[in-house]
């Protein structure tokens, strides 16, 4: 067993959709995986997706669900911290420090503010029509999630390696215009293997909730196969194609080398077909899931404890996160000097 660091590992998680087996391959048991090694802390970004749900309901739902998802895949609240984001006005305060230290022109270089404008450039559109705030300044909060926490390791994959280093950069902005106060640490990005690996969706493109073209990680044994075997497999013969296939692609997420290495072989040799790979496929993939399914469920239930050990968790982020406000408040002037203002 890899020996436990002080290192503190932080992860966010957007609840915007519900989880499927692409979250689980790509992002849930990579992270999970890192809270072995130190002080892990995981928390449910509800605020982030306000960009993206205007149904309270749903976001409620969803923020318990994403919770639930974790939970039932391993995650330990013994070990790890879980909260919700929104739990932690502490968060909000800090971003509006860092506001008055990030330029507009970093924000103007953010990933999804170029990708909005260059969406509305190609349709004729002004630079900036549908895009608000939430999403300009969302490299801003996402840095002050990360800063308050004193995280030292942020899990990602490509797509968010911009953030950590935004926060990074404002941390060091911070410390250089406060160079005598309370100096935020630098956080570094981890950008795992596993998680970097693109999962397939039953349409060959990456799985994404945004394709429809996901296995919902939770559903029933009956969904999960019908799934399956709507995977789409090329037009060329079995035998050329196996290695590549998505089938295969996805089963070797879900199953050892061993029976990975068997289905190929099988393919290869011509003595199964793409029917028979698929419903190993399923019949894996619901081994699988199943105790997690089980145990999901129950955490979703109203009577579950669930709500309980999100509570239990902001509390405690609620203390650090008061630790590092009440010293950052004093090296910029905010409330008497030492006095606390809480």
């Amino acid at each position: 067993m890899t020996a436990r660091s002080t290192e503190t590992y932080l992860t966010g998680i957007k609840p915007t959709g519900e989880p499927h087996l692409g979250n689980y391959v790509g992002a849930i048991r990579p992270a999970l995986d890192l809270a072995e090694r130190g002080d892990s802390l995981y928390f449910i970004a509800d605020y982030h997706a306000l960009n993206q749900i205007d149904d309270a309901e749903r976001l409620r739902g969803l923020s318990r669900s994403v919770a639930a998802a974790w939970l039932a895949c391993g995650l330990d609240p013994a070990k790890s911290l879980i909260y919700r984001q929104s739990s932690v006005p502490q968060i909000f305060e800090l971003a509006v420090v860092l506001s008055a230290v990030a330029s507009k022109g970093m924000m103007n270089r953010a990933h999804a503010y170029k990708a909005a404008v260059e969406r509305n450039e190609r349709a004729g559109r002004q630079p900036d029509d549908g895009v608000n705030m939430g999403l300009f300044n969302y490299p801003i909060l996402m840095a002050s999630d990360i800063l308050l926490m004193n995280a030292d390791i942020v899990p990602v994959g490509r797509d968010q390696k911009q953030h950590v280093e935004v926060a990074a950069e404002l941390a060091r902005r911070f410390n250089k215009r406060y160079p005598a106060g309370f100096q935020l640490k630098t956080p570094r990005v981890h950008l795992d293997a596993k998680a970097l690996v693109e999962i397939p969706g039953i349409d060959g493109r990456k799985m994404s909730k945004s394709y429809e073209n996901t296995i919902p990680l939770f559903a029933s044994p009956e969904a999960i196969k019908r799934c399956c075997m709507k995977i789409v497999t090329n037009s060329q013969r079995v035998q050329d194609s196996a290695r590549e296939s998505v089938v295969v692609q996805i089963l070797s997420t879900v199953a050892s080398d061993d029976v990975t290495s068997q289905i190929v072989s099988a393919l290869e040799a011509g003595s199964i077909g793409w029917g028979d790979a698929k419903e190993v496929l399923s019949k894996q993939l619901i081994e699988r899931v199943e105790p997690m399914r089980e145990k999901y469920f129950t955490l979703m239930a109203d009577s579950s404890d669930l709500d309980d050990v999100l509570d239990d968790g902001a509390r405690e982020a609620r203390r650090r996160a008061e630790e590092t406000m009440s010293s950052l408040r004093q090296s910029i002037g905010i409330g008497r000097s030492g006095h606390d203002v809480s």
